[in-house]
């Protein structure tokens, strides 16, 4: 089972920033090509719920890792969570009230969330050292739970996460009025 979830949340978070590349290319094109205007308009319109989808599933994730599989967090995860758990909180609250401003709160934190990602996953990679404080509290910073696909690790999930609620949520709105309605 634990395997299995581990496979699951590893290509969710592929899809989110697989998404995300796409949606930013989507963007530079949206001129040239015919199909990236509506793909860019339809971002627009469901930020809010593809925010709360992203920081939803991956605050669940955290959980579930922490409290079920029991993987101790590193203090690294903590601050990655410290920065993905309000993303969902603000998340539903701009989905109730229609609040199509609240990307202003939510990018900070992703963009912070993001960099912390990297961090993470850099030590874990062996690319930057890990530090004696990361010990203190917990596992070493370096400790990988499990790899899927040879790369995706929890902090390279987060990162993943991260990125793509940043660029959903940075995405300008589309020029003319379509932006605004929702055919849905």
């Amino acid at each position: 089972m634990l395997e299995t979830i581990e496979l699951v949340t590893a290509v969710l978070a592929l899809v989110a920033g697989l998404g995300a590349v796409a949606l930013v290319v989507a963007v530079l094109l949206g001129d040239r090509l015919a199909f990236a205007q509506p793909i860019v308009g339809w971002a627009d319109r469901r930020r809010n719920e593809m925010t709360l989808a992203i920081a939803g599933v991956a605050t669940l994730g955290s959980l579930y890792f922490s409290e079920i599989a029991d993987f101790v967090p590193c203090r690294l995860c903590w601050f990655q969570r410290i920065f993905m758990y309000p993303l969902a909180l603000i998340a539903i609250v701009a989905l109730i009230r229609r609040d199509r401003q609240a990307r202003w709160s939510v990018v900070p934190l992703a963009v912070i969330g993001a960099g912390v990602s990297l961090y993470h996953f850099l030590i874990e990679q062996g690319v930057l050292p890990d530090s004696d404080s990361c010990s203190l509290f917990g596992p070493a910073c370096s400790e990988v739970w499990f790899t899927e696909f040879g790369f995706v690790t929890l902090a390279f999930m987060a990162l993943c996460g991260f990125v793509a609620i940043a660029v959903i949520n940075l995405v300008p709105a589309p020029s003319g009025a379509d932006s605004l309605e929702d055919p849905s």
